[in-house]
């Protein structure tokens, strides 16, 4: 067994095939690999997401003891640092020169990320500004199970050991979340203004009604802790 043999390097090296010819130019094409890249990496980050918060809403589900809990944590703050490389992801794409990615745009045809299957999945996990997602309600689930609810955890803080713990790493990964998604808007407003996106969408607008925080409860009841 080798490097290249245990991580597919053939395979996962051939997997970027850039749309715009060669005619076009080498900054172009390069570009557009960038492109490429940048987009298959999110993905790949993505699986990982996915599959972490999965692990994590089954540690919680009952019975779970605190090693249990303690395991859900350790994906959860994974998780929360997996959201921030999908940000900084966003940084490096800052550097795809306007005029080149002008020039491929159109090879895109109508794919458009608004079609990521494995996004759609975090969203459901996660949940937005109406609805709790699925993770949440693991969490306040667990909490019941060890006498517990969600405001108790909240308004006695380190005193719940592990459940406060995951209360503030599900608090700190929906704000990664919202970061990660304006930091997607302004990227996508820097590079199309207000033209229609691709796939048929309004584009920055369409981008705007869903950026939304994840876990409501959750936020609601943290801020009742200003007001016993």
């Amino acid at each position: 067994m080798t490097y290249g043999d245990y991580l597919h390097m053939e395979t996962l090296l051939s997997l970027q095939k850039p749309k715009a010819p060669n005619t076009a130019g080498r900054a172009v094409v390069l570009a557009e690999q960038f492109f490429i890249i940048t987009h298959q990496s999110c993905e790949l980050w993505l699986k990982q997401l996915g599959a972490d918060l999965d692990a994590a809403a089954e540690a919680l589900l009952p019975p779970c003891d605190p090693h249990d809990l303690e395991l859900g944590l350790e994906f959860l703050q994974r998780s929360g640092e997996l959201i921030r490389v999908l940000q900084q992801q966003l940084a490096v794409l800052e550097k795809l020169p306007l005029r080149y990615f002008a020039e491929f745009r159109t090879y895109l045809d109508t794919a458009s990320g608004a079609q990521s299957a494995q996004f759609r999945r975090l969203t459901a996990l996660l949940g937005n500004s109406h609805h709790q997602g699925s993770l949440y309600e693991a969490f306040a689930v667990a909490a019941e199970y060890h006498g517990q609810s969600v405001h108790d955890v909240l308004r006695r803080g380190v005193e719940c050991g592990v459940l406060h713990r995951l209360a503030e790493a599900l608090v700190d990964l929906g704000n990664g979340y919202w970061h990660w998604k304006v930091a997607h808007l302004a990227l996508v407003s820097k590079m199309i203004g207000e033209q229609d996106g691709t796939g048929g969408s309004s584009g920055v607008d369409f981008l705007a009604r869903r950026v939304t925080r994840p876990f409501p409860e959750l936020r609601h009841l943290r801020g009742k802790v200003h007001h016993p």
